[in-house]
């Protein structure tokens, strides 16, 4: 039979968090009742005051027809307010702020309105996938930078040969990290753009994370820096448990804003104004946001703990709902994830070569490391502790 399948989908393989459901699921026909630490969607319920919010407005906008490709007026203005309050800066809700269907829809489609075939895309490793994805699609070339320990998980853009640099034409950042949980300070953003704006390279800082931290002083968006030749991508999905409702926003530089609009205007028909408005509430409330922060950083003192005393390496993070654990000497990522996954552990992890690519040089920065998603339940972290204790490796 004819192979169907199109060049770009048989490319690119399968996708990573889609493999570790499979595992779930494999272990539970089994009869094993794992935790689960591999996917990072919060098991929390959407707090109640933004469910409420949305349910009231199923009925208001029960006539509204198709929802505003960019955004209703009223949810820009209060992205554009939450962002004057949280970051002290001032956007335009016209012509710098425009809603996605949450990150991932914003991350990938992006390419599509700055790269040419040919045109290379620097993307962190490991990181997101649509980074490299987004790019392929839009017929680019991805050059993978690692993030390696030793750099505190920044890009040494010293390490971007002269060449590579001259051909980019957008590079991807993300911090607060995910997976190392690193948090970028105001010098290696300075670092960054100076870089960018030497070789014409827009900037697309992934903030996803920016309210997941546990530091005394919250971190930084890239628009502190700067807005010209950047555009930042935010999402409610961590900060307010919103996953399922597929709401966030791209912000930042006029241009690079009016170039995504005329994308989104050809690719989708909106987040759903109800929605919108569950999203409206969620801003306006950082009460919930402070109790997922603390709930968060117990699991991940309770998690990290337990694996030091397991003779582990501390990896503690500070930021982000991520532990990325180096793994004993003599394991890869898979064999230590695989021993994790025996009956009398059964936590699932994400082994941290499957969420990283390659570099050019043959490099995988993933290998070595595990990602645990705190996203179990205080008591079943604990338990998971208690197991991870006992571990024999």
């Amino acid at each position: 039979m004819k192979n169907w399948t199109s060049k770009r989908i048989r490319s690119i393989g399968s996708y990573a968090f889609a493999e570790v459901d499979k595992i779930v699921e494999e272990l539970k026909e089994r009869g094993i009742k794992p935790i689960d630490f591999g996917v990072g969607d919060p098991i929390v319920p959407t707090p109640e005051h933004i469910r409420r919010a949305a349910k009231k407005a199923i009925d208001t906008k029960k006539a509204s027809g198709y929802p505003s490709y960019i955004g209703s007026v009223h949810f820009r203005e209060a992205v554009a307010q939450w962002v004057k309050l949280r970051f002290g800066l001032d956007l335009n809700p016209e012509n710098q702020i425009t809603s996605t269907i949450g990150s991932k829809e914003g991350v990938f489609n992006f390419h599509e309105g700055v790269i040419d075939p040919g045109d290379y895309v620097l993307c962190p490793t490991p990181g997101y996938p649509p980074y490299t994805r987004g790019t392929l699609f839009a017929e680019g070339i991805p050059y993978q930078v690692p993030l390696l320990k030793e750099k505190g998980f920044l890009m040494d853009f010293s390490q971007i040969p002269e060449e590579i640099a001259g051909k980019t034409k957008l590079m991807w950042l993300n911090y607060p990290n995910s997976p190392s949980g690193a948090v970028a300070n105001e010098k290696f953003f300075r670092e960054a753009y100076d870089f960018a704006r030497k070789h014409d390279i827009i900037i697309a800082s992934d903030e996803a994370y920016s309210e997941i931290y546990f530091t005394d002083k919250a971190p930084l968006s890239f628009l502190n820096i700067a807005e010209e030749g950047v555009i930042v991508f935010n999402s409610l999905s961590k900060r307010s448990a919103m996953t399922g409702h597929r709401i966030g926003w791209a912000m930042g530089d006029p241009e690079l804003i009016s170039i995504f609009k005329k994308v989104k205007t050809n690719i989708d028909s909106g987040t759903p104004d109800f929605i919108q408005e569950g999203a409206i509430t969620a801003l306006s409330d950082e009460e919930h946001v402070e109790n997922f922060r603390r709930q968060y950083r117990k699991k991940r003192d309770i998690l990290c703990s337990a694996l030091s005393a397991a003779g582990l390496e501390d990896c503690t993070p500070e930021s982000t709902l991520y532990i990325w654990q180096q793994v004993p000497a003599g394991y890869t990522s898979l064999e230590f994830a695989t021993l994790l996954l025996q009956e009398d552990t059964a936590i699932v992890t994400t082994p941290g070569a499957w969420i990283s690519q390659e570099t050019q040089s043959g490099l995988n920065p993933g290998e070595g490391y595990i990602r645990f998603a705190l996203v179990p339940s205080i008591e079943d972290t604990r338990q998971a502790a208690d197991r991870i204790k006992k571990l024999k490796y």
